[in-house]
This record gives C-alpha cells, structure tokens and sequence, in this order.
C-alpha cells in the first residue's frame, strides 16, 4: 500500500480495503442478463479503480468476478489489487498470478518464469495497463449474456483456445459463436459492442488503456454521472487542507443520514489495532479456517538424495501454493467491549479545557484507567479508542493545535498514533514528499560503503527493519540525510538514530527523513560536523557530571581505573544507547515520547541514567 499516497487509507471510490460486501460479480454472472446501461456503468467504475491503480504503478493482472465486488448501492469495489505488485511481479511465488479464463493473451504467451531453471532464460517483462483491460472485456462479456465462459474446457485447452484467437477476424463474434450466445451478442447496443471489440483487441499494441477507454465516447452518457475524485491533501503539505471544505446550504443535509454504527466510520487501521487489544488473533482465526497449517519437519524430507543436491520423492508443500480463500474477521468481540461508550466519544471537543477526557457513558471508567500504568493503558481497548481519536482530531488540526499535542503527548501517546505524533512534536512541517523526491538517492557517493556494512550488521533484531525492503528504505533515508546536508558527515550510529523515525513511518520514507532531519538539530546539534571533537568534548563533560551527581560510586570507580571518556568512545556509546531503545520494546517506545515532549537536555540525563 505504500505505492499509493494516502498511505494509511485507500481514498479512491473503486479500491476495496475497508469492508466486507456480501457479494461479487460471480454471482451476479449466473443470476440474469444485466441492462446495457448498468454494463457500462460497471465497467466504467472498474476503470476507474484501475486508472487509479496504473497511475501509482500497480497492475492489477488478477481481474475476474471474485475481485469485483459490490456495496449495498451497487457501486463497484476492486479486491485483492495488490497480489501482483507484493509478489515481485509474480517471481516471489510458485504459481502464476491471475484466473486462466480471464489472462491476456500475452500474459499467456509469456508463460511463468523460473529463476531456478538450470536452462538460461530471459525474464519477461511485467504486465502492463492493457492486460487488465483485456480481463474486463472478459467479465463484461460474461455479464451481457449472463453465463461464465470455457467452462467445458480444462485448463490447457483454455489456454490454448485463447492463444489461437490471434488468427480470427472478430474476437468477440469468435467467441459468441463458440459458446451459443451470438444472437444475444447481436441484440446489444452498438456502444457496448464497440467496447466489448475493444477490449477484447487481441494484439496489446492496438488494445486500449484504462485510461484511454475512459474517454472514449462509448462512456458520454456514463461519466457525467461520476463526480471526479479528489485526494484529500495530505497532513505534511503545502496545500491548503481546508480549501475545499464547504458546507451544504441546509445545514440538516449533515445530520440527514445519520449512522449510529461509528466503530465504521474509522480507519481499517484503527478497527485492526482495537480488534486486536480486544483479544483478537489473526494467526488463530487463520488456523481455525486451516490456511495455516501444521506439518511434522519428517515428513518434509525427501526420500533420496543425490551428492550434487538433486533430491526425489519430496511432497510438495502446499503452504506455498495460492489460498485464494478470504477470511472475514468478526467485530462481535470489539463491538461487545465498546459497547458502553457512547456516540460523543467518537467526536471530542477539542476546545473544552475543562476534561482531558472525551465524555461517555463510562466516563468514570476513562477517568480511573487515565491514573493507572502506562502499560495497562495501553492494553485497555476503551482508553485507547479515545485516546486514538483524540489524537487523530489534534493532528488534522496541526499546527493550529501543537500546543495541545504537546500537553496530550506528556499524558501518553498511543502506540497507533506515534508516528505522526512524534512529527508533531518535531515541528515537521510543509511539502515533506516533494523535498524528498527532490533529493537525489541514487548517484554513488563514499558513504555509501559504510552504509551498506552497518545496516545489516546493526538491525537484525526485528523482522521488519531486516527485511530486503527494510535495508533499501534505510539506504535511501540514510543517503537522502547525507545529500541533503552537505556540511555533515555519517557518523557510526546515525543508522540506529534512523531506525525508531523508519520503523514507526515503514511505509512514508519522506516522514521517516523528515522527522530525522528535525530530530538531529535539536537534540545532537552539531554531532556529525567532520570535526566535532570539541562538541563531544563539551558533552562527555556534562556526562561525566552527571554521572557523578547520579552514580557517585561509579563515578569514583570510574576514576580510580583510570577511565577517561574521550572521543573515540563516543560513537560507541552512541551507539549503544540507540540500540538500548529496541524498537519491539513498547516501554522504551514510551521512553522516546517522552524525550520529544522535553527540553533538548533530557536526552543526557536519560543517556546518563541508562549509562549508569
């Protein structure tokens, strides 16, 4: 999802990331011949959904009526969009990415590439924009003569029949006649014959794109009945957010449809974080639907095994194989822990001064979780809705209300919310995205071999930050600081300083550079200068105080060995107190939100306290 924009929601009308509908087109197929009018409005929505996809890179290549899906108004909704880009354009896996009756032809004629194969081979090219017009036409075919097509045929001769369409004429009459529904085909509009030929146009170099077949007047009558969709400006910009925020003339408008479900109104983020703190387990609910599934490690080996590796008689393992199965998490559990909280607690008043707290039914309950813990605070699911919508509200309203961030941050922050609160308190501000696209990451500079030596050998201890993915984000961020600040220099221990800014904003590198950019001036100014021993010096000096104020007796052990903090153990120290920070620890999480939310000098007394 990082390769769309709105990196905690899916904004567009026709992407599907936030609800369970209760049907598909699959079942639409089989039920009854479908109005020409809603055919086109159909695909014109599955289009969208598409441009919308091809414009951040992604190709869906796994069109078919399983993956359209309906809400209760009948608007169309794309599911499992993001199979083809998460698996590396299909090499990650062992099975083709796509349904065969709905492959392109030249996604056929590629055939599926095996990095393995002892024969060399060149990798073929990733799917592009026009193989997924080609599977719309199929679906709309289906659509207009209301049955599912080569279902008498097995799967290679599926493949094959599709293959030899390239020595027809008219694709669309081949296949009408092939399946008995060519006087059905004869009875359409001339409009949705003519955008049936044109995406089922064999050769891709003639087929229409998504969005070249938008424009196309087969839509003049569709298109002015959609609004054209607008992205939401991002918090970190410098557009305007409110500009195009207006009220309706009757004001009633806003409380006409008024839903009391206000668990749907928030973010599938937010609904998983809560669902999971009221006991929800995602490894168990996928057990329970044996998608998981356990074997014992014997009957993994093989039964003969040659000297040059070469093995026989091992099963194959079908964990590796597609599971198309969709798992629907239930809300019964959540919804039965919120129960007590009422409506005015999904909309706090920022401007009441007089509570700290959104008011509920349970407000007693809030009040008394407030004095406790901060580790039970954070496994409470009630304190942490409201605490989550809290934030949520100050944040959309930052800067005007940093001040207050500032005062709910002291309370606690809420794991869910820390990466953005802690670019808040950073003071990061104005078109992050456009700064760091700006920066050039690419062309080789010295740094870039220590770089490469520290990130693996420093961040092995969590699976997210050790992952390739993880290694090429911290590259980028970390050679991103280094261009962009000409007067400074890589410093061992830079990379850890990076990691908590890049752990918390995975998937918004920007944020994670930013919030490093801000972080360094204020609480290490002038530590990576080429020369910075006199700045080190002037620290190690305070340190020594401080350690002698809060450990005497370290302190006068420390001198009666003789050890002198100097500069050459200063990178290892810092280093070592970044790393005391494990990022899978929530406590010393909490730790860093606390240091933001203080003066630039808490970080050495804390990194004395820690030292001592």
């Amino acid at each position: 999802l990082s390769k769309f924009k709105g990196k905690n929601k899916i904004f567009s009308g026709a992407l599907c990331m936030k609800i369970s509908y209760s049907y598909s087109l699959y079942e639409t197929i089989s039920q009854d011949v479908l109005y020409c009018s809603t055919v086109l409005c159909i695909a014109f929505e599955v289009l969208q959904g598409l441009q919308y996809m091809n414009k951040h890179g992604i190709v869906h290549r796994a069109l078919s009526p399983h993956n359209i899906l309906l809400d209760r108004k009948g608007h169309i909704k794309l599911a499992k969009f993001g199979l083809y880009h998460m698996t590396a354009h299909g090499d990650d896996v062992d099975f083709p990415i796509g349904y065969p009756s709905y492959l392109a032809p030249e996604v056929i004629a590629q055939g599926i590439f095996k990095t393995t194969d002892h024969m060399p081979s060149k990798k073929p090219l990733p799917s592009g924009p026009k193989s997924d017009v080609w599977s719309l036409g199929i679906i709309l075919f289906e659509l207009c003569v209301g049955r599912k097509l080569f279902q008498s045929l097995d799967i290679s001769e599926r493949l094959k029949f599709l293959l030899t369409l390239d020595c027809v004429d008219d694709t669309l009459i081949v296949l009408a006649e092939e399946h008995g529904c060519l006087d059905i085909i004869k009875e359409l509009p001339e409009t949705v014959i003519d955008l049936l030929k044109k995406c089922l146009t064999f050769h891709p170099s003639k087929r229409p794109t998504p969005n070249e077949l938008m424009k196309d007047k087969v839509f003049s009558e569709v298109s002015p009945l959609y609004t054209l969709f607008m992205k939401p400006t991002s918090l970190f910009s410098s557009s305007l957010r409110c500009a195009d925020l207006t009220l309706p003339e009757d004001i009633s408008q806003l409380y006409k449809d008024i839903n009391n479900d206000y668990l749907s109104e928030r973010s599938i983020e937010e609904v998983y974080y809560l669902w999971c703190l009221a006991g929800g387990d995602l490894e168990k609910e996928l057990v329970n639907k044996e998608i998981i599934r356990s074997k014992p490690p014997i009957c993994t080996l093989p039964n003969f095994l040659f000297e040059d590796g070469e093995s026989f008689g091992q099963g194959r393992d079908r964990s590796s194989l597609l599971d198309d199965t969709t798992v629907t998490l239930s809300l019964c559990q959540l919804r039965n822990r919120l129960k007590d909280v009422g409506g005015e607690a999904f909309y706090p008043l920022l401007e009441d001064d007089q509570s700290n707290l959104p008011h509920s039914n349970s407000n007693n309950e809030l009040s008394a979780a407030a004095t406790l813990p901060l580790i039970i605070r954070e496994k409470d699911t009630e304190y942490q809705l409201n605490r989550i919508i809290l934030f949520d509200r100050l944040l959309k309203a930052y800067p005007y209300k940093k001040n207050q961030i500032w005062k709910e941050a002291r309370v606690d922050i809420p794991p869910l919310m820390r990466g953005l609160t802690w670019a808040a308190l950073l003071g990061v501000e104005g078109a992050i995205h456009a700064k760091y696209d700006a920066i050039d990451k690419d062309t080789p500079i010295p740094t870039d071999r220590q770089i490469e030596v520290d990130i693996p050998r420093c961040h092995q201890y969590d699976e997210l930050l050790s992952s390739p993915e993880g290694h090429a984000k911290f590259r980028r961020v970390l050679k991103a600081w280094v261009v962009s600040h000409p007067d400074l220099v890589y410093w061992q221990g830079l990379d850890s300083l990076c990691a908590p800014f890049l752990y918390l904003n995975f998937n918004n590198e920007a944020l994670a550079y930013a919030c490093m950019s801000a972080f360094i001036p204020k609480y290490l100014y002038n530590f990576f200068l080429k020369d910075n021993s006199h700045v080190i010096q002037e620290y190690l000096t305070v340190f020594s105080q401080m350690i002698a104020f809060h450990d005497p007796e370290l302190s006068n052990h420390l001198n009666e060995i003789g050890f002198i903090p100097d500069v050459s153990t200063w990178c290892i120290n810092r280093t070592c107190f970044s790393l005391g920070f494990l990022i899978f620890r929530p406590d010393f999480e909490d730790i860093r939100s606390v240091c933001l939310s203080e003066s630039n000098h808490f970080c050495v007394l804390l990194d004395t306290t820690l030292g001592a």
